[in-house]
This record gives C-alpha cells, structure tokens and sequence, in this order.
C-alpha cells in the first residue's frame, strides 16, 4: 500500500473498518494470545496482494475525492 500521509486528514472510521474486515483473516492469534496479546499474519498470495493494491487505489481515489472538495491542496500527488 502507497503512504499517502497528505490524505490521512480525509480518512474515516468506516474506511478504516472496512480495510480491517477485508484482512481480518489473515491474522492468526498465537496459542497464548491471552497472556502474551501476540499473534502473527499469515502470508498473501499473489492474487490477495493484487487485490489489496487495488482496495489501496480505490482507497487513495476516495480520499483525493474528499479533499477536493474540501478544497485542501496536494490531492492530486
């Protein structure tokens, strides 16, 4: 995924909550989760990685969307 740290002002809750629920899946929880509070993230394949790009790219258009309209600058970068 592109840091696009000029957009982060624009980004929401529910954005946020709908990339966690797209990759909720790949965490796995380490058999002690309860004591330690680790876990791991399993490995992507190739098609999973494509479609994170492209939530990535559909994510960095809504939020260029969102600050031209709210008239902020560098939106376009």
């Amino acid at each position: 995924m592109k840091l696009r740290t000029d957009l982060l002002e624009h980004l929401t809750d529910q954005d946020i909550l709908e990339e966690a629920i797209a990759t909720v899946r790949r965490f796995k929880p380490e058999p002690l989760l309860s004591k330690t509070g680790t876990g791991s993230l399993s490995s992507a394949s190739t098609t999973e990685r494509a479609r994170e790009v492209a939530r990535s790219m559909v994510l960095i258009r809504k939020l260029q969307q969102r600050a031209q309209q709210s008239g902020k600058p560098n939106a376009s970068a």
